[in-house]
């Protein structure tokens, strides 16, 4: 497992994936064993870790435990393993992977949050059927290959033709995030954040971060302190500021 799974594991555990994106995930659980188990020790570590350690101070004195534990467990197997040959091969593996999988649910409870911890925009589905625009297809598809390059080309195309398109335009704000081009992505948002759009409240969280990419903490925490509990992305903004302010 990579520290991405970890996170779209947290992800789904609280709420926070869009429909499209928590149903690619279920049925990956369905048809994949080894990830299912990975999830399903996640979620249970998970669990513990929430039920046992519910305080700053218990968590910290539980952390220098496990890293003792984890020290001396890679220390000591060599020598162990001569003393305890009747031990199943696999009691190994699953100890290493808690040791791991508790170590990186400490390390996001804790560590100063990232913008890639957060950067999860899930598929967009621009086409219908019988539609033939061909650019509006590159569009989607270079945008949910995370090809952001590509993906912002064909939006700003698209908008030359429709550009009053809230949707194209905040799609190629996005993309221009991700190329670290911020002044032309933050417009685009506040512009959207300006009108009556149903995309109103995704752009203002999108902003958020935006700000958090380019280290601007204050605005960052402005910008969430803005978005209302209706909006869709609400519980996120909140465990982002409690990590901020």
């Amino acid at each position: 497992m990579k520290d991405q799974d970890y996170i779209l594991f947290e992800d789904y555990l609280s709420g926070n994936l869009d429909e499209e994106s928590k149903q690619a995930f279920e049925q990956q659980l369905k048809t994949d064993h080894i990830y299912n188990e990975a999830f399903e020790t996640y979620k249970n570590t998970s669990k513990f870790v929430e039920n046992h350690y519910k305080n700053g101070e218990q968590t910290d004195a539980f952390k220098k435990t496990l890293e003792t534990v984890s020290n001396n467990y890679f220390k000591d197997t060599a020598s162990s393993k001569s003393k305890f040959r009747r031990i199943n091969p696999w009691f190994y593996s699953v100890a290493a992977a808690a040791i791991l999988i508790i170590g990186f649910f400490i390390g996001q409870q804790f560590s100063s949050p990232i913008y890639d911890d957060y950067a999860n925009y899930g598929t967009i589905s621009l086409t219908v059927r019988g539609d033939q625009n061909e650019t509006l297809t590159k569009a989607e598809t270079a945008f949910n290959n995370l090809n952001y390059k590509d993906a912002e080309t064909y939006f700003s195309e698209l908008l030359q033709s429709d550009p009053d398109n809230i949707e194209f335009q905040l799609y190629q704000a996005v993309s221009l995030v991700e190329l670290n081009h911020y002044e032309q992505a933050d417009a685009l948002f506040n512009g959207i954040m300006k009108t009556p759009s149903v995309y109103k409240q995704k752009a203002t969280w999108y902003l958020a971060l935006s700000k958090l990419k380019q280290k601007d903490t204050e605005s960052c925490i402005r910008i969430l302190k803005s978005i209302p509990e209706d909006a869709e992305d609400y519980e996120q903004a909140q465990k982002l500021l409690n990590k901020l302010d």
